[in-house]
C-alpha cells in the first residue's frame, strides 16, 4: 500500500497500541492528544482473552504483570462492612469479575506510550476540522499547523470529537441507565487488597479497590432514568452525588469526604457506542469511539487493544486502505456484538432499588459465590474476551 501517514486521535489504549502496531508494519504514525500531558489516573481495568494476547504479541505482558494492582478478588459487603459474598480473581485469561491481570487505566496507557519512541506524539491539541479529498486528509488543529496525512483514526474515546466531524448523529451513544463518578482516595488501614461493593437501597453502589500507588480508587454509582448529568460541571456533579449518598451508609461519609480534593474526579453516564459503520473514506474509528461496550462489560480493554491490533494488521495486509477498513469490520463486528450484548438486566440487576430487590440480590450473590453454584454460573457470566480468532499478522512485521 502507498499510504504511509496516519494520524491517530487519542493517547489512551487504542491509540498508542495501534500507532504502534502501524509502525511494526512500516507506517508513520503520529498521535495527538488534547489533553496536555499523558492522563496518568483512571480507575483498575483488566486485560483478558484476546487483549491479554495482543499485550504478549506486543512484549508488555509481563509488565502488565509487575503493574497489577494486588487485587485478590471481588468481596460484597453489607452496611457494617461484614462480607456477604467473595468471588476471588480469576487464574486464567478470561475468568472472574477481578480479571488475573489487573492495572490501573493510567498504568497500562503509560506502558503503551513508552513503547512509542520515536513516534510522533502531540499533547495538547485537538482536530477540529477533516477534509477528505480523495487522496489524503487535510487536518485542521485548535493550534498547530495544519497537515495532510493519508488516513485518518479515531481513536478519542466514547465522546470522540474527532468522530463528530465525520459521523455526526449516526452513531448513536446508548445509555445503561447509570451514572458512576471516580476518583482517588486516600488509603486507610481499614482498606485491604479486595474490590470492595456494598450496595444501598436506592440502586446505588459504593465501591472501593486497591491500586499499587498506595491508594484508593473509589466509586459511587447509582441508577437514574434522568439524563444529562454529564453535560453539568464538575461542580454541580459533586454537589449531586453528595445528595444521593448522603444517607447511603458503610463507607460513603469517608468517600464524600475526600472527593472535593481528588485532583483526577471524573463522572460519566455509563453508555455504549453504536455505529453502523467504523469508517468513512479515508477516516475510521476504533477503540471506545467506535465501540464502547461500557465499564460493566468487563470488555473495555479487550477491545481496545484487539481492535488497535486487527485495524494495524489489515491496513498492513491490503493494497488498499477501503479494503482493510472492510476486513477490520469483518472480523472486529461479530467480537464487538458479543461484548456489548450484557447478561440481562445488567447493570440494573446490580444496584436494586428497593429493600427487598437488595435482599433477593444478596441471596443470589452467596448462591454465586457456593462452591457447586459457582462452577456452574461462573461461565454464563464471564466476559467473552477469547471469542474471536485472532489472525497473525507476523509475516508482515519490518521491526
Amino acid at each position: 500500500m502507498s499510504s504511509r501517514t496516519v494520524l491517530i486521535a487519542g493517547a489512551s489504549i487504542a491509540g498508542p497500541a495501534l500507532a504502534y502496531w502501524l509502525r511494526r508494519y512500516g507506517w508513520e504514525p503520529v498521535v495527538v492528544e488534547r489533553a496536555p500531558q499523558l492522563r496518568d489516573g483512571g480507575q483498575n481495568i483488566d486485560v483478558r482473552g484476546a487483549g491479554r494476547e495482543v499485550a504478549r504479541r506486543m512484549g508488555v505482558e509481563d509488565a502488565i504483570r509487575a503493574a497489577n494492582t494486588g487485587e485478590l478478588g471481588t468481596r460484597f459487603v453489607g452496611r457494617d462492612g461484614a462480607a456477604i459474598a467473595e468471588f476471588p480473581a480469576g487464574t486464567s485469561d478470561t475468568d472472574g469479575a477481578t480479571a488475573e491481570l489487573e492495572i490501573l487505566r493510567g498504568d497500562l496507557a503509560r506502558l503503551l506510550v513508552d513503547r512509542l519512541d520515536g513516534i510522533e506524539t502531540v499533547f495538547g491539541d485537538r482536530i477540529t476540522a477533516l477534509d477528505d479529498v480523495g487522496d489524503h486528509v487535510t487536518v485542521t488543529f485548535e493550534h498547530g499547523a495544519a497537515r495532510d496525512v493519508d488516513l485518518v483514526i479515531a481513536a478519542d474515546g466514547i465522546n470522540s470529537s474527532t468522530r463528530s466531524l465525520v459521523f455526526g448523529d449516526e452513531v448513536v451513544i446508548r445509555s445503561l441507565g447509570l451514572y458512576t463518578g471516580w476518583f482517588t482516595v486516600p488509603r486507610t488501614d481499614d482498606d485491604d487488597p479486595w474490590w470492595r461493593w456494598y450496595n444501598a437501597p436506592g440502586g446505588r453502589s459504593v465501591t472501593l479497590r486497591p491500586d499499587a500507588a498506595g491508594t484508593t480508587r473509589a466509586a459511587l454509582s447509582f441508577v437514574s432514568t434522568t439524563t444529562g448529568y454529564e453535560q453539568r460541571s464538575v461542580d454541580d456533579q459533586r454537589a449531586l452525588l453528595r445528595t444521593v449518598f448522603a444517607d447511603a451508609g458503610w463507607q460513603a461519609e469517608r468517600v464524600l469526604a475526600a472527593m472535593d480534593g481528588a485532583e483526577d474526579f471524573y463522572f460519566e453516564r455509563v453508555a455504549q457506542v453504536h455505529a453502523p459503520r467504523w469508517s468513512s473514506g479515508r477516516i475510521a474509528l476504533t477503540g471506545d469511539a467506535a465501540y464502547c461496550a461500557s465499564p460493566v462489560s468487563g470488555m473495555g480493554t479487550s477491545l481496545a487493544l484487539t481492535g488497535a491490533y486487527v485495524l494495524a494488521g489489515e491496513l498492513a495486509a491490503h493494497h488498499h486502505h477501503q479494503d482493510a477498513f472492510r476486513g477490520y469490520e469483518r472480523i472486529m463486528r461479530p467480537y464487538v456484538d458479543q461484548a456489548q450484548k450484557l447478561p440481562p438486566g445488567v447493570p440494573a440487576i446490580a444496584h436494586p432499588r428497593t429493600a427487598l430487590g437488595l435482599a433477593a440480590f444478596r441471596t443470589a450473590l452467596r448462591l454465586g459465590a457456593s462452591p457447586v453454584v459457582g462452577r456452574i454460573t461462573r461461565g454464563l457470566f464471564a466476559p467473552p474476551a477469547d471469542r474471536i480468532d485472532l489472525p497473525d499478522y507476523a509475516h508482515l512485521d519490518v521491526g
